[in-house]
């Protein structure tokens, strides 16, 4: 939850490191940046407006999840502080994570911890104070110990066998979320072929307004924008995971031609898919 951007904005190419710390409060209106985002609560508890679901947070457990899915908080408990970690993608990808459990965060997976573990209510604020104060060489250390932090977050939950819990939505725009769901599981299964709003609202069963206006009304977004934005996460995985060519992985992300999928790939991210490819790799590459 970043309150150092304007809300409702893609970041896009902005993405940095950072760790935050503020007392969590209700947001307005949805909001995404280009970074995995580990929060720990540390008192009260809040829940997430997130890819259409709420998700519950409770104080002493992580959470994480991908920040270009749109968010938002929509009940805070009163004084509840939060520290806000936020890994930027190409860091997230490069991380030598099991690659469906990577996969899994990207389609929009609201990761939570099994178990609380106690030395992360003092390890989280520390990282914060570090960051925020510390040296460059503590700084250093804060990025590594998180990135390790992270890993270990995603193999426990493999180990466990934990999947995301999604509490059901009563009151909040009850059919709106139930059209967003829908919606979201056509564009996961139908983004690579040249589909439409148009299409993917007869598949579904509604009038294009209606999915726009469910999407809008729950996400803050179009069907449209939502879908380019997924096409976009599929081409930054295959990127990573795959040595495919780079004009072929535009043509199985749904993009019609080379040039449109280049395009749009540097207006979200603020570089070219041959760029993006360049810079996880070497992340990967081992120092000498």
């Amino acid at each position: 939850m970043k309150h150092t951007q304007s809300r409702g904005e893609w970041i896009g190419s902005r993405g940095e490191f950072l760790v935050e710390r503020h007392i969590a409060d209700a947001m307005a209106a949805p909001h995404w940046h280009d970074h995995v985002e580990l929060n720990l609560l540390m008192a009260g508890q809040m829940t997430y407006l997130f890819n259409g679901r709420r998700e519950q947070v409770e104080a002493g457990r992580l959470v994480l999840f991908w920040a270009a899915i749109p968010h938002q908080t929509i009940a805070v408990a009163e004084n509840a502080p939060l520290v806000c970690l936020y890994l930027p993608l190409v860091d997230f990808l490069g991380l030598p994570v099991d690659r469906k459990a990577r996969q899994s965060i990207m389609q929009g997976r609201f990761l939570s911890q099994g178990n609380r573990e106690a030395m992360d209510a003092l390890t989280l604020p520390r990282w914060e104070k570090e960051w925020q104060r510390g040296s460059a060489a503590r700084r250093k250390l804060v990025v590594e110990e998180a990135r390790l932090r992270i890993r270990r977050l995603i193999l426990d939950n493999a180990e466990s066998g934990n999947s995301p819990t999604h509490v059901s939505p009563t009151s909040l725009a009850g059919q709106a979320v139930r059209h967003v769901e829908l919606l979201i599981d056509l564009i996961n299964s139908r983004y690579a072929d040249p589909v439409s709003v148009a299409d993917l609202a007869k598949l579904a069963g509604m009038h294009p307004s209606t999915a726009n206006s469910a999407f809008r009304k729950v996400l803050g977004i179009s069907v449209n924008e939502y879908l380019t934005r997924h096409r976009i996460a599929r081409a930054m995985q295959l990127l990573t995971d795959t040595d495919d060519p780079v004009l072929q992985i535009g043509f199985d992300c749904g993009f019609g031609s080379s040039s449109r999928f280049y395009e749009i790939f540097k207006e979200r991210t603020g570089t070219t898919p041959r760029h993006f490819r360049e810079a996880v790799n070497s992340k990967n590459t081992p120092a000498p």
